[in-house]
């Protein structure tokens, strides 16, 4: 235990994934630790719907990047398996081809080269070579880049750093690097639909994240039974072990410096912290919730971003068995460049889209009733643009038509349960524009480019979550909230008082 931690109380405003990892390091090393979050449950937009005898994920439904929940839990001395029980999908996930194709992706790395070269002759040997080169650059990628925090410009110009860097492919985009490879169109939507989880486009993210296939491919893909909520669960059963206090339907209004401390309003009353750190969008901090000119940047600074997309949401009951649908599914045009141009050049709901389909009770019986099967729906699609009644009941018969005929699932005459998320629905968690993941991984945001764990205007004000390095996904928040600590525990320690703050600042 850090002795400088003993009496320190810090206040976490928001309970995603970034806000739940912070308050478990910060608990461990022996600050006095309370979470405040506005919902009745703990989880952000990792939450649940729960009617009917059907339970969806309403947020994240992958579960890639074993290795990092192992890191976490790891830090605390335990292992996930005491919190959740996890089951590896073969195959990973299966494609269906708005052409009339189709294909399954298994777990086994044979049949994966087999799939390749039954698509483009020698595709086999080059996902091997694809697939070392993407292993070398997980490894360097997340010891050196991810794993530790690298708060200082200068120390992104390490020597140690750069030598370890000699060899990865960090220029160019990754459809440019995956065209090295395989030439066949749909072989390179395989190896570039995990960028889905980046909240990008192939034309806009930095090659390096080519390690994504690595992480599908080499590494697998798994399901917690129960979904993404056992996760959540799994962790805030963790954080109450070490200590951490939560207030659900505490809805924070306001972060106020004192001369010594914060003062937060709430709809319950004021709050005092030390220190406080917001799970929470940095732009919604600043405009909403700090005092007039004190936000790290202003509202054009945030307008000038470039945002992960939205998503257009179905949650389904549906009556009868769903065969024809793996547990994770795409669906996706033969060419997916004007679906990627709605989201990022001339943002548009997509006349041709490409999307994502789950069927967790393709793998686990507890998420349905008896002879039913949950299903959940998501299009990416621009955030920002205008989701009124009409415009999404259009959308929702466009998509379910769509499905019918590229999957051959009968849905409509068999749905028994609906409800939908859309940019209005995470608007309201005050994510910019309503995306739904965050920043988006291109170069100009990704590592020091990102928003600073560390306010630039107000001490002790501290930021975790999909807005700060290292990035999006529930992997990266974890890693996030453990940099965030790291940064409150030094400040505290004083052997930064003369350092400028993490990250880059414009303005």
């Amino acid at each position: 235990m850090s002795q400088s931690l003993a009496d320190e109380r810090v206040m976490i405003v928001g309970a995603g994934f970034g806000g739940l990892s912070t308050a478990c390091h910060l608990a461990d090393a022996g600050a006095d630790v309370s979470v405040l979050e506005q919902n009745e449950r703990l989880g952000g937009v990792a939450d649940r719907i729960d009617r009917e005898g059907f339970r969806f994920d309403t947020g994240p439904s992958w579960y890639l990047m074993p290795d990092t929940f192992e890191r976490f839990f790891g830090r605390f001395g335990r292992e996930p398996e005491e919190y959740y029980e996890l089951t590896r999908l073969d195959p990973n996930y299966q494609v269906f081809w708005k052409d009339g194709d189709s294909a399954t992706v298994p777990a086994d790395r044979e049949g994966q080269l087999s799939l390749f070269d039954s698509i483009e002759e020698g595709a086999g040997d080059a996902l091997e070579r694809y697939l070392e080169e993407a292993a070398e650059a997980y490894d360097v990628g997340m010891e050196k880049f991810v794993y530790e925090a690298r708060p200082r410009w200068r120390d992104w110009v390490d020597p140690e750093l750069l030598g370890a860097a000699r060899g990865l492919t960090l220029l160019g985009t990754i459809d440019e690097h995956v065209a090295d490879y395989v030439d066949h169109p749909k072989l390179r939507q395989l190896l570039e639909y995990t960028l889905v989880f980046l909240g990008g486009s192939p034309y806009n993210t930095p090659a390096l994240y080519s390690l994504m296939s690595h992480v599908d491919m080499n590494m697998g893909v798994y399901y917690p039974t129960g979904g993404i909520r056992s996760v959540v669960e799994g962790i805030v059963t963790l954080a109450r072990e070490l200590g951490v206090e939560f207030h659900t339907q505490t809805e924070v209004t306001g972060i106020e410096p004192m001369h010594e401390g914060m003062m937060l309003s709430t709809d319950s009353g004021k709050r005092v912290a030390d220190r406080v750190v917001a799970n929470a969008p940095p732009s919604h901090v600043g405009q909403e919730l700090l005092p007039p000119g004190q936000a790290d940047h202003d509202a054009a600074h945030w307008e000038d971003q470039t945002y992960a997309p939205s998503a257009f949401m179905l949650y389904l009951g549906i009556e009868g068995e769903l065969p024809e649908l793996e547990h994770h599914t795409l669906v996706l045009p033969t060419d997916w460049t004007a679906h990627f141009a709605s989201i990022f050049d001339d943002p548009a709901w997509p006349e041709d889209p490409s999307y994502y389909v789950n069927v967790p009770s393709r793998t686990d019986d507890t998420v349905a009733p008896a002879g039913h099967e949950t299903m959940v729906v998501l299009v990416p699609i621009a955030p920002g643009l205008s989701d009124d009644a009409d415009r999404r009941q259009a959308f929702r018969d466009q998509v379910l038509s769509d499905i019918e005929t590229h999957t051959g699932a009968e849905l409509r005459e068999n749905i028994v349960f609906e409800e939908s998320a859309c940019v209005s629905e995470f608007s309201e968690y005050g994510y910019p524009q309503g995306t739904a993941l965050g920043l988006a991984h291109t170069l100009r945001q990704t590592g020091p480019f990102r928003t600073s764990h560390r306010s630039s205007t107000v001490d002790g004000l501290y930021y975790t979550g999909s807005f700060t390095a290292p990035g999006i996904g529930i992997p990266m928040c974890l890693i996030s909230g453990e940099h965030t600590a790291q940064a409150v525990e030094t400040d505290i320690a004083g052997s930064l008082s003369t350092l400028p703050p993490l990250g880059l600042r414009s303005d």
